[in-house]
């Protein structure tokens, strides 16, 4: 009973002070809460569609959101360099398409492929990211601007005439290059309907949902290895790490492949889900909404689990279901939805990383306030 005492408040002005810590940690959420409790009655849509719709995006996008969580432990910030995993995927699932191995075959193939292309550029992302340590988010952000002109030229030029491409129904009619939009049809949802069972006229993709808690569990597995926990602290301090004989800078580039290779499984994921994908584009924005729904699910910088990977699911995709409907019926333009929606995922970044750097700032000043303090103390005891 006393340790219950100990950890409930005991005054009117600590339970304001932990409400005031609660609304501070948590202010994305609970936006993002609101947002959702305005446009959904709005909107005006069965709730069987509304669940329906919310099943679908989380069975597509978790896996996803799942592979930003590794580098936050080690402490590397939002992996805006998942991307390139993205393209792995992406590369996997043209040759699949082009051998013509569908279905789970298919998927299982595409994954076989974009390991060996996600290791190495994990490797790749993730040394370059050791040379610029502190600026690791902005710096990955810039890598994958530059890997999607590689990732263009080797699509657009390099297939046909360099690495070989059976089909011409693949291929641009000038005879190289891969068309603008690959079709995926023969195993679209070959995942998502395998073990898949309907419960209340709501579709549940068991087999993918098994698929994201196996990577669940490993993740909650991995932290609890030598590895795992060297990684933690390598994100708590990586002077301290180093002393301890931790190697800082082989941690980092481990924690970058392991997402790489996460981003690839997810975007094979993600595209059997929708069942064709645009070429040249498909990979470009999922960075930044993979992003955005983690910190919408109340993650920060330094700090992310997988129940803002879920949390983040539901509010963000939510908000993503109802904002065109609700753009509608407010204004009678279904773009404003669409707009706002764009709008609202680089906001939610903007907000969480401008959060992020207020409290590190306040948490440094307040350091070096107690430091001169306890140095005054220290002068006034000797002086006595």
């Amino acid at each position: 009973m006393k340790k219950l005492n100990k950890k409930l408040p005991r005054s009117g002005a600590e339970w304001l002070r932990a409400l005031h810590n609660f609304l501070s940690n948590n202010v994305v959420p609970i936006m993002f809460v609101l947002i959702c409790a305005y446009c959904i009655p709005r909107a005006d849509l069965s709730w069987s569609y509304l669940l329906n719709e919310g099943m679908t995006r989380l069975g597509r996008n978790a896996f996803l959101i799942l592979s930003l969580l590794i580098p936050v432990m080690a402490g590397m910030g939002m992996n805006f360099g998942m991307t390139l995993g993205a393209m792995a995927g992406e590369i996997g699932l043209i040759f699949a398409a082009d051998w013509q191995v569908w279905g789970i075959p298919g998927l299982i193939l595409a994954a076989i492929i974009s390991i060996p292309i996600s290791i190495v550029l994990g490797i790749m992302i993730g040394k370059l990211l050791n040379l610029a340590k502190g600026r690791e988010m902005i710096t990955s952000y810039m890598i994958s601007f530059a890997m999607d002109g590689v990732y263009q030229f080797v699509v657009l030029f390099m297939m046909g005439p360099i690495i070989p491409i059976i089909h011409d129904s693949l291929k641009l009619p000038r005879g190289y290059g891969i068309r603008n939009t690959v079709s995926l049809l023969n195993m679209r949802q070959s995942l998502d309907n395998l073990l898949a069972v309907s419960v209340g006229g709501v579709k549940i993709p068991v087999l993918t949902l098994i698929i994201i808690a196996a990577a669940c569990l490993f993740i909650l597995w991995f932290r609890r290895t030598k590895l795992g926990q060297d990684m933690r602290a390598v994100g708590q301090d990586m002077e301290v790490a180093r002393d301890a004989g931790i190697n800082v800078e082989r941690t980092r580039v481990i924690s970058m492949v392991i997402s790489t290779v996460f981003a690839g499984f997810g975007m094979i994921i993600y595209l059997q889900n929708v069942g064709n994908f645009p070429t040249y584009t498909a990979h470009t924005q999922i960075g930044m909404f993979s992003i955005a729904a983690l910190l919408v699910g109340g993650a920060s910088v330094e700090k992310a689990s997988i129940k803002n990977v879920f949390l983040g699911v539901i509010l963000f995709h939510t908000m993503f279901i109802v904002a065109p409907r609700t753009g509608t019926v407010i204004t009678g333009d279904s773009m404003i939805g669409e707009y706002f929606r764009v709008f609202v995922s680089y906001a939610v970044i903007t907000i969480a990383l401008v959060m992020y750097e207020a409290k590190k700032r306040k948490a440094k000043s307040a350091a070096g306030l107690q430091l001169a303090a306890d140095q005054l103390a220290e002068e006034e005891a000797k002086a006595k």
